[in-house]
């Protein structure tokens, strides 16, 4: 089985590697989030595509919950001494690869080109695509004023409630994510926040109408557990634009877009207007990765 999966932080590096470890690389293509892509110290970071990267790899640092494995600080402590700028953390082994895309995109290569490029090298056999090569900003509006994403969620400490979530630029696909989305046997949507890891991809047009003109299923995974976020501020911004943070709420946030929604056996599964299957959602091991991978693909194709 192919599948071909939308996904963006913490939870949805978790989730593909849950899929790469059941279905093998070759059957997995990432569809990953851009939106909160930042500039930091003229480097071009990709913090979600980064994530799968690093989980796919072997070296994401599990334990910390971002970045890589058995990092050091030298650098961005030099960057402190010296005033830079040090809001946004990147280690020493990070940097290399933000170095190696930054001079990459500055010759003209496009983003999806050069992740193909690093994935190779880092020996990763699923597909990681960017959703696209253009540029697609997250920004948050709030009481306090319209942030980009990663001001408001690392600068800000996600600490401002969110009024609106909008999407900037007139992206198209990247090469790859049509064909990808057409020729998959199963569409899945991972366990990301749904409207700054999932909004952003669907933002991509042509994206958002190749999910409603589907010839496959689609399958959502909640990223809530008794109706709150393992991980960042999904619960609150469900609860605040969405209205709750019940499955049906998460639900709401692809409408017309899923035919079943994986949840957490501590949320009810009431008033659904589409499929619900019930599962222990929590991934913390290599055998609630699998059994979370295969509650997804149990929809019949």
């Amino acid at each position: 089985m192919n599948v071909s999966v939308l996904s963006g932080g913490v939870g949805g590096a978790k989730f593909v590697r849950a899929l790469v470890e059941t279905l093998g690389g070759e059957q997995v293509t990432a569809i990953v989030n851009i939106g909160d892509d930042v500039e930091v110290l003229g480097m071009r970071v990709s913090p979600d595509l980064d994530s799968v990267l690093y989980a796919l790899a072997g070296l994401h640092d599990d334990e910390r919950g971002w970045g890589r494995a058995n990092e050091t600080w030298h650098a961005l402590e030099t960057v402190s001494a010296l005033g830079g700028e040090d809001w946004f953390r990147l280690g020493d082994r990070d940097l290399g690869l933000h170095l190696v895309r930054t001079q990459a995109l500055r010759g003209g290569e496009p983003l999806s080109s050069v992740t193909a490029r690093i994935v190779e090298a880092l020996g990763v056999t699923a597909t990681l695509l960017p959703a696209s090569d253009d540029s697609l900003r997250t920004i948050v509006e709030t009481p306090a004023g319209a942030f980009d994403f990663q001001e408001w969620f690392v600068a800000r400490g996600h600490r401002d409630e969110v009024d609106d979530v909008r999407y900037e630029g007139d992206a198209a696909p990247a090469p790859g994510v049509l064909a990808a989305l057409d020729e998959t046997d199963l569409l899945l949507i991972a366990p990301s926040n749904p409207y700054v890891s999932i909004g952003p991809i669907l933002a991509v047009s042509e994206i958002r109408d190749a999910l409603a003109a589907r010839r496959v299923p689609c399958v959502a995974v909640s990223p809530l557990i008794a109706g709150r976020a393992v991980k960042g501020p999904a619960d609150r911004m469900l609860r605040r634009l969405a209205g709750g943070t019940s499955p049906r709420h998460v639900a709401s946030c692809y409408a017309g877009l899923i035919d079943a929604l994986v949840i957490d056996g501590a949320d009810a599964p009431a008033d659904l207007d589409v499929d619900v299957i019930v599962t222990q959602t929590l991934m913390t091991d290599p055998g609630s990765r699998r059994r979370v991978a295969e509650a997804a693909l149990a929809v019949p194709v």
